[in-house]
């Protein structure tokens, strides 16, 4: 698995507003190299990297593991329309999502599922991003609805 992060996605990383303190959601993390980036530069922070595919979640896990041991990174095996934070599960200060099918349009009943549970991450004043700008656009999401409640 290579170390280092394609163009695209070293672009995509460089483009986010991190703090070294960030609580960070990444929505469709594949092999997990985006979420290795941004664990690099987070010094007490966290990132939180979600993805449907047990099988890039496995490829997360087995490229990550120096990452994994220093606490910064986890990984979670689900889909962005059936994410919820865990019980006592902080919100978070910035979740992105790079070429997730539920985002791209093509199944548009995933899509709105996933922007509702979106919605319920982000702490206030937290920023949502999603591929499909120089390199990333900043999206709105309203505030409220289902998983709101991390309890959930």
């Amino acid at each position: 698995m290579p170390g280092e992060l394609s163009p695209r996605l070293a672009a995509i990383v460089d483009a986010l507003p991190l703090t070294p303190d960030a609580r960070v959601l990444e929505i469709g993390c594949g092999p997990g190299a985006a979420a290795r980036a941004v664990a690099a530069r987070l010094v007490t922070g966290h990132v939180l990297a979600v993805g449907r595919s047990a099988r890039a979640i496995a490829q997360a896990e087995a490229g990550s593991a120096r990452e994994l041991a220093s606490g910064r990174p986890s990984l979670r095996c689900l889909a962005a329309e059936d994410f919820v934070r865990e019980p006592g599960e902080a919100p978070f200060d910035l979740v992105y999502a790079v070429r997730v099918g539920a985002l791209d349009g093509r199944r548009p009943e995933a899509g709105r599922r996933a922007l509702e549970r979106i919605a319920a991450a982000p702490a206030p004043g937290g920023r949502v991003f999603v591929d499909g700008g120089r390199p990333l656009r900043e999206i709105s999401v309203p505030r409220g609805g289902p998983g709101d409640d991390p309890g959930a």
